[in-house]
């Protein structure tokens, strides 16, 4: 129950995020949004293990493993992003990040040796075909020109630093590394680094006094990072970082549901079947047991 819980936590609220992430956008640099985001939920999170009276004292290894982890979780992986997204639409780097799946898969094996189960295989082949007819018609209107190429390259590199990232925390998980601080330290890490990557970029560290902007930080920071971050890498290293990955084939079809009621998505039959066959596939790799004995 435990990680059915962490697991539903995470795909709604990650799936919500894309709406909050609008609000986002605008006279703010994308890069320093995601500062202000990650350095806040860092502050937030230091607050909360010291009024909890949680453990902050980490060898030098454990720092750089979390530093580790805040580079490739929480700043660098999202800034690729937004440069995939100036050359790309956001259906296809959706359909980019669903390979992430083959990714920890292949990554947990090499690094964490973990077992490769067929059915999770099976179950993520057929999630990325429902992902790409999901998002079929922004495909088909993807031109393979020297920008696009350059998008997917981008958009590769930053899925298989977020694969890193997700080794990186169930090592970490099973080195006893709590969720909490990792995250804590992570943060803090990945968002000083990539406020190091804003100034040498010459961005503007400028900021939105009104109540959309602020509060879309403040869920973006305290749901989107916190929660759901800490909901994710915890269930990463309960389920291991293939299944728990999963997760992130079921985000944009949440997020296109709640785009149906809030911007007037029109749903098609592809993208119906389409999300039919996500739904099934993960059914299919979270649930061998259950299949097997049927």
């Amino acid at each position: 129950m435990k990680n059915i819980t962490l697991y539903i936590i995470t795909v709604l609220v990650w799936g919500s995020t894309w709406l909050a992430i609008k609000y986002q956008l605008g006279s703010v640099d994308p890069m320093v949004s995601v500062v202000y985001r990650f350095g806040l939920a860092a502050v937030l999170l230091m607050l909360f293990c010291y009024a909890k009276g949680l453990n902050l004292k980490f060898s030098l290894k454990e720092h750089l493993f979390m530093a580790l982890l805040g580079t490739l979780l929480f700043s660098v992986n999202y800034w690729l992003v937004y440069v995939a997204e100036l050359y790309l639409t956001s259906g296809l780097v959706a359909v980019l990040f669903s390979s992430i799946v083959f990714m920890n898969i292949a990554n947990g094996s090499i690094f964490l040796g973990s077992a490769v189960e067929k059915s999770m295989v099976a179950g993520a082949v057929l999630g990325i075909i429902g992902i790409i007819m999901i998002f079929m018609p922004e495909i088909e209107s993807f031109d393979l020109s020297d920008k696009g190429v350059f998008g997917l390259s981008i958009g590769f590199i930053s899925v298989l630093l977020a694969s890193f990232g997700n080794i990186t925390s169930a090592r970490n998980t099973k080195h006893n590394i709590p969720v909490i601080q990792a995250n804590a330290f992570g943060m803090g890490y990945g968002a000083i680094l990539l406020t190091l990557v804003a100034v040498f970029s010459g961005k503007e560290f400028s900021f939105v006094v009104s109540i959309p902007y602020i509060s879309s930080l403040f869920y973006l920071s305290v749901f989107g990072s916190i929660i759901a971050f800490g909901s994710y890498l915890t269930l990463i290293g309960s389920i291991g970082a293939d299944k728990a990955s999963y997760t992130i084939m079921i985000v944009p079809v949440v997020a296109l549901i709640l785009s149906s009621f809030f911007e007037g998505y029109s749903w098609n039959f592809s993208a119906v079947l389409g999300m039919f066959l996500v739904v099934g596939g993960n059914f299919l790799a979270l649930s061998r047991r259950r299949l097997s004995s049927a």
